[in-house]
């Protein structure tokens, strides 16, 4: 039980060493990383509609 509550201590300290971002910033990192997945998502869904498409007109018929 010596050796958790240990941890525990160490833990705390440590997380209080941490250099948190400002609301700000985790909100403009926040919408950087679901632009960039929205933009990935779209990008791969045009190509699979291409291919798709391909594929059905010309290797199909």
């Amino acid at each position: 039980m010596e050796k958790i509550t240990q941890f525990l201590r160490e833990a705390y300290s440590e997380m209080k060493k941490v250099s948190w971002p400002s609301r700000e910033q985790t909100i403009q990192y926040t919408t950087v990383v679901i632009v960039i997945s929205i933009s990935v998502a779209a990008f791969l869904g045009i190509l699979d509609y291409m291919f798709g498409s391909f594929i059905k007109d010309v290797i199909i018929k």
